[in-house]
């Protein structure tokens, strides 16, 4: 490299330094300008050729600046790919100055490229490390690989105890030489983990070693309080530390407090000299010397908290829990585990309380009071650092404790595997047993790992406690850069992932939290939620099954083997049970369950569905034990179910949302066909058609039995009433276009050229009867008549006939034979009934009425409505009704007379034998035909003269009248009861007996 003027070297240096990653260039140079760091470099190697001859020469030469040197080094190079290159090289221009031969110190960085990068890789990002070794340059040598994996192969409580004590034995001051200890081995677990790079070692990796150390620590602290109360009788006194949070689930962070229980025995019985060792224990550990604290020795756990007293016995202990704990005090035990001192000890006190964890989630509102207590954690964030909170703040690392330890808590009370203390251990059993999706576990597992990564980050930067990302654009850098996001923009990088990674933290969270299956299983007893045969069979007795046998074996089915399918089965069944047996019919909705998950077979998302999304297994199982009707349409199409888990979708559909399904449907069918496949396509499109209209029958099922049971909203019954003539309307107005399709490409004339709408006709559909009145009823057949125009120029007959062939074509399409359920268009409303033409001209209609037309025919006429066709036409026939049914002077006595004749006549005539009079909804005393003949009868003698009874409904007419004064309040509040009630009960037949 040649040599620069000084002028040149001030131009240049700055824009090298800061290509290669360095931001305080004027730091920078002065550190590359120190002599001992030159010397580091010397003897660090890999120097070009000329250089390498007299390096001495070149470093004290006024023509070659060291720079000039220096900046050719791989070891800067290596410096600038660090987090925070200024740190680093700053750091290493001190550690230049404290070893005693730079060069040689140099030279073993170079020989050794592992040893370079553990310590490259510390004090490029934690300001307290590197201030720590540059106080402890011995400490180097820990770094090098033979020294590093000696240290690193025996990392366990005991022997990292044993050099922890050696330490301070060697030294004056326990605390000071303590924590000087600590700090060396907390540098092998950085060293190690920094020098991974990305994310570092695996979190659960450094969470056990550093929950080793603060084992370690502890039992070394322990020995130093006995040590300092000789008078205290260790042979007598027994005192164990049991370690909680994540200390004890060995997920300890780098700088955190160490959250502990004491519990001990005395033969005396008196705690006091226990307690003056475990107090000493804490001033050890937690106390400020010239290197710093260690970490505060936290007790504030323990029962009744810092008002308790800090040692108890074990059966204090017991007392407490049994008696006086809180949630969240099981919650904190999950992770307990023995520490230190009396290992004996700890383990029965470990083993004692364990039942009591387990059993915890039987409490009243225990699974409540969980989620109240994370409320509670994120009411207390305010301000902006809410947002930079990753451990508290929402999609936080607390979101995924709280999720897993309550489905531990929760489902852990049968299955012992759930068991473990560790988050990512429980995640993977919970997913392995069913419990979580595979997916979602290793979504939560992957951001988890991610958030502790960068708190740790975060807490080596200076050693200090915290989990808030800093507002400052290059700490933000550096952070990002430490977890390997060095192209680009490192900064936004990590905001970026972090928010993505809170985004999926908190859905899910939110996803498994509130599941409301939790709260269900935590109601069981333990045996329940096992689903041993024996309990099984016991809880089917229990519950109400009227063959308990038969449950059983349904429950073996579904849940036998080691499939993935059978254990989410096992999670389900047992909380189904119950669902099943607070319905209608608790046997026929468990054989409904068997059915619908052996037609949906090993389909993923079924199950999953189930165990996840909200209220889903609670509404099916209510609506599959509570209706033969959904029962029926959910096996013809079992993947419709998820629509139960969303309440948006159980609500009734708006006709343009309606009108748009089915056109899309015809639209898959009807364009590409050619005219001689119009036959299969008529037929694909009906079909398609049909299955539209059987989800909106499952949709408006599913949701009346919900309201009805209580579990979805309120719903009268004309909301279903006219959600099943909306869908009524649309089906026919679909199958009237492509019968129009289809006749038209075969029908012979000079106007049929295939060309769809090619007719000689016009063809309107208008409703009657409940269709009419948007009074249908999941039983209802469509009544309709049929009117047709003939087109210009065209003999009536020849457009007749056309029309009947497409009325035909019509009503077989729909009651053709299929999955879907059929829909009956009957025409037996028209004038002569069956025996009379099934369509008639406009023309043809009126003659009939003026000259034929039966006074009970112009009270069909009273709910005679456009349903689909030829809207001019069906207004024209409207018209023509209304001189028929709104007579001008109303009725006669005659007319009246004869209407109350054929009500007697119907009532006798048409009960079916052998029926009861007063159980009949229709026919029977208070019936619905006695409402809607009297409703019918007021608006045939007076809608001449009050408009508002010209509707075709019964409520509204019976509001009508009420207005008009034509019958009172309180008559009209009868008669509107009577018809409701009747109307429920009907459809309730319908949808309990599928009938």
């Amino acid at each position: 490299m040649h040599s620069t003027t000084g002028r040149e070297r001030r131009e240049s240096l700055p824009g090298w330094l800061a290509r290669h990653g360095f931001t305080d260039t004027t730091a920078a140079a002065t550190a590359l300008d120190h002599p001992a760091f030159a010397q580091v470099v010397v003897g660090f190697g890999q120097l070009p050729e000329q250089r390498r001859a007299d390096p001495d020469l070149c470093l004290s030469h006024p023509q070659g600046p060291p720079t000039s040197l220096l900046l050719a080094s791989p070891l800067v190079s290596h410096l600038g790919q660090t987090a925070d290159p200024d740190l680093c090289l700053a750091t290493m221009a001190q550690l230049a100055q404290a070893v005693e031969d730079p060069r040689d110190w140099g030279h073993h960085l170079g020989s050794d490229p592992a040893y370079t990068q553990r310590l490259l890789a510390v004090i490029g990002l934690s300001q307290g490390l590197a201030a720590y070794l540059v106080r402890h340059p011995e400490c180097l040598a820990d770094l090098s690989s033979s020294a590093f994996s000696q240290r690193m192969a025996s990392w366990d409580p005991f022997t990292v105890g044993q050099r922890l004590l050696q330490a301070v034995d060697a030294a004056e001051g326990q605390s000071a030489a303590l924590q000087r200890a600590y700090l060396r081995e907390l540098l092998a677990v950085a060293a190690d983990d920094l020098s991974v790079h990305g994310w570092g070692q695996p979190v659960s990796v450094v969470g056990r070693r550093l929950s080793t150390l603060a084992q370690a620590t502890l039992e070394t602290g322990l020995t130093l309080a006995w040590r300092s109360h000789l008078q205290v009788d260790q042979q007598h006194t027994r005192l164990a530390l049991i370690a909680m949070g994540k200390c004890g689930g060995q997920e300890l962070n780098y700088v955190s407090d160490v959250d502990v229980i004491f519990v001990a025995q005395a033969e005396s019985g008196d705690l006091r000299q226990a307690s003056t060792v475990a107090a000493t224990l804490m001033q050890t550990c937690s106390a400020t010397t010239s290197e710093g604290k260690i970490w505060d020795v936290d007790a504030a756990l323990r029962p009744e908290g810092k008002a308790g007293p800090l040692v108890r016995t074990l059966a204090s202990h017991e007392a407490y829990y049994r008696k006086w704990a809180r949630t969240w005090e099981f919650q904190a035990l999950l992770k307990a585990r023995p520490a230190a001192g009396d290992s004996e000890l700890g383990q029965i006190y470990v083993d004692t309380l364990a039942p009591l964890v387990w059993q915890a989630c039987t409490r009243e509102g225990f699974v409540a009071d969980v989620q109240h207590m994370r409320q509670r954690v994120e009411g207390t964030l305010e301000g902006p650092e809410a947002a930079r909170q990753i451990k508290l703040g929402k999609g936080g690392l607390r979101d995924v404790e709280f999720a897993v330890q309550l489905l531990q808590l929760v489902h852990g009370a049968g299955e012992t595997s759930l068991r473990v203390p560790g988050t990512v251990q429980a995640l993977q059993r919970l997913a392995s047993g069913g419990y979580v999706g595979r997916e979602d576990a290793a979504a939560l597992i992957k951001a988890y790992e991610f958030l502790r990564a960068l708190e740790h980050r975060l807490q080596l930067r200076k050693l200090t406690r915290t989990a808030v990302l800093p507002t400052d654009e290059a700490q933000l850098r550096i952070l990002g850069r430490s977890l390997g996001m060095g192209g680009g923009d490192a900064a936004q990088a990590l905001l970026n992932q972090r928010q993505q990674v809170a985004h999926q933290v908190r859905r899910l969270h939110e996803k498994l939290f509130y599941r409301p299956l939790l709260s269900a299983v935590a109601q069981l007893e333990p045996d329940h939620a096992r689903l041993s045969p024996e309990a099984a069979l016991a809880r089917l007795q229990a519950l109400g099954y009227r063959d308990p046998a038969g449950a059983l074996a349904h429950l073996q089915a579904l849940s036998g083997g080691v499939s993935r399918r059978a254990a989410i089965q096992r999670t389900l069944l047992p909380v189904m049970l119950g669902w099943f047996a607070s319905a209608v019919d608790c046997d026929a909705g468990l054989l409904a369950f068997r059915q619908v998950s052996d037609a949906l077979g090993s389909t993923s998302w079924y199950l999953r569905a189930l165990r996840d999304e909200g209220v889903l297994a609670q509404r099916l199982a209510v609506v599959l034990a509570s209706s033969r009707y959904v029962v029926d349409l959910l096996q013809r199409s079992p993947e419709a179910l998820t629509l139960l888990g969303h309440d948006h979708q159980l609500q009734p559909v708006s006709p343009a949302h309606l009108a748009s399904q089915v056109a899309q449907a015809l639209a898959r069918y009807l364009p590409a066909a050619p005219a001689q496949a119009q036959e299969q396509a008529a037929t694909r499109a009906v079909l398609a058609v049909r299955g539209v209209r059987r989800l909106e029958l499952l949709r408006t099922a599913a949701r009346q039995v919900l309201v009805w049971r209580g579990e979805f909203g309120t719903q009268d019954t004309s909301t279903s009433c006219a959600a099943l003539t909306q869908l009524t309307d649309a089906s026919l107005a679909a199958a009237l276009q492509v019968a129009q399709r289809l006749v038209a490409c075969t029908w012979p004339g000079p106007w049929a050229d295939g060309t769809p709408g090619q007719l000689p006709m016009r063809l309107t559909i208008i409703g009657m009867g409940r269709l009419g009145g948007h009074e249908m009823s999941y039983a209802s057949d469509a009544d309709v008549m049929f009117v047709t125009q003939p087109s210009s120029q065209v003999e009536e007959a020849e457009a007749v006939r056309a029309a009947q062939e497409v009325a035909n074509q019509l009503r077989r399409l729909l009651a053709a034979p299929g999955v879907d359920p059929a829909l009956e268009v009957d025409p037996n409303l028209r004038p002569e009934g069956r025996q009379g033409p099934l369509v008639r001209t406009l023309a043809s209609y009126q003659a009939y009425y003026q000259r034929w037309g039966l006074v009970w025919e112009w009270q069909a006429l009273l709910r005679a409505r456009y349903v689909a066709g030829d809207a001019q036409l069906g207004q024209e026939f409207l018209a023509l009704a209304d001189a028929f049914r709104y007579p001008a002077q109303g009725l006669t006595t005659e007319q009246i007379r004869e209407i109350r004749r054929i009500k007697a006549r119907v009532d006798a005539e048409r009960l079916p034998h052998g029926v009861d009079r007063h159980r009949h909804l229709k026919l029977g005393p208070g019936g619905l035909a006695d409402v809607e003949w009297t409703v019918q009868l007021l608006q045939l003698c007076h809608a001449h003269r009050v408009p508002g009874l010209r509707v075709v409904s019964t409520l509204p007419a019976l509001r009508a009248a009420t207005d008009a004064g034509l019958m009172s309040p309180d008559q009209q509040h009868r008669l509107a009861q009577a018809w409701l009630l009747a109307s429920r009960l009907r459809d309730a037949i319908t949808l309990l007996t599928g009938r």
